[in-house]
């Protein structure tokens, strides 16, 4: 097996690269591994590409070594590969593997922790897992699509990640701070395998593979990654003041149980979701923003192999 690290520099708060090559080169003996460091916003994914079009032998591993934004790169460079492949079982050539060295690495705590993710022999010595994955047009979501207040949320995420206090693992909560008085009501229409499943004002909704969104709060805690399955969770508006209140079960999951949600949240499991706005509308997909008045999310069953750490 060859070890491909890709890092991403701009990461997170500072660039991680020499660190990970001082790790790399302390594993030792008989493990074949490369370093590679982008350049620009989708270089990750034209090197994926290009590397799993190359000729080879053995499996290639590719670490995303960043956030989610990174890991969504890659996950796109492997999936561009695997033409042909999408709704069927993935190539065995190519695995993806996280290193969560970013500002924001959701996806990873459907598994454990970021400690967990970040001790390299156990990472390298890890189980592959077949997983879902979602596909928005042209691109893929590994772990979550949301938009209505939430997609809000990340815009301000991506804007405040590195400034100090606010930034980290603060910036979904700057974010909530910033939109809680005007963006809390968004006009869509909703079907979900074919069938109209919302229409009216929204104040958010969550597309799921993965669990959590904003480094701390479990959006989806049913969800199965590898069940064919999107979990979809709508909230509809409520005052500022329900919403302050509620914030706590939605940080900790616990929400779906609370009688009080019943008014407020619809819940579905399904394979295809149809979003249309009036009037444009920010679709977040693993943290990268998106906007358009119409949107198809697919979900693709078991499309990609991940590695959990041993």
């Amino acid at each position: 097996m060859k070890h491909i690290f890709i890092v991403n520099p701009c990461a997170g708060k500072e660039d991680h690269s020499e660190a990970i090559r001082r790790q790399l080169e302390g594993i030792g003996d008989g493990v074949e591994w490369e370093m590679y460091v982008t350049r620009a916003a989708g270089d990750a994914t034209r090197y994926v590409q290009e590397r799993c079009a190359e000729p080879h032998d053995d499996t290639l591993r590719f670490y995303a070594c960043g956030g989610d934004g990174t890991l969504n790169e890659v996950l796109t460079g492997l999936l561009n590969a695997q033409q042909g492949v999408h709704g069927g079982t993935p190539l065995q050539g190519f695995q993806l593997a996280a290193y969560p060295c970013g500002s924001g690495n959701d996806y990873i705590k459907y598994y454990g922790t970021a400690a967990d993710f970040l001790d390299l022999p156990r990472l390298m010595n890890g189980t592959v897992r077949e997983v879902d994955v979602m596909r928005v047009g042209d691109r893929y979501s590994l772990n979550v699509c949301n938009f209505g207040f939430d997609a809000l949320v990340c815009k301000t995420m991506d804007q405040v990640r590195r400034w100090p206090l606010l930034g980290g693992s603060n910036a979904y909560t700057t974010g909530i701070l910033r939109h809680i008085v005007t963006g809390r009501s968004t006009p869509v229409t909703m079907r979900v395998d074919g069938e109209t499943f919302y229409d009216g004002r929204i104040l958010l909704c969550t597309l799921a593979n993965g669990r959590y969104v904003g480094g701390q709060y479990k959006c989806a805690p049913a969800s199965d990654n590898a069940d064919g399955l999107l979990e979809i969770n709508l909230f509809r508006p409520m005052s500022i003041a329900r919403f302050a209140s509620l914030i706590g079960s939605y940080a900790d999951g616990t929400y779906p149980s609370r009688k009080c949600m019943r008014r407020w949240h619809r819940y579905r499991r399904g394979t295809e979701v149809e979003i249309e706005s009036p009037r444009p509308l920010y679709l977040c997909v693993d943290g990268e923003v998106l906007c358009d008045t119409r949107f198809h999310i697919r979900n693709l069953p078991r499309a990609v192999r991940f590695v959990v750490p041993e």
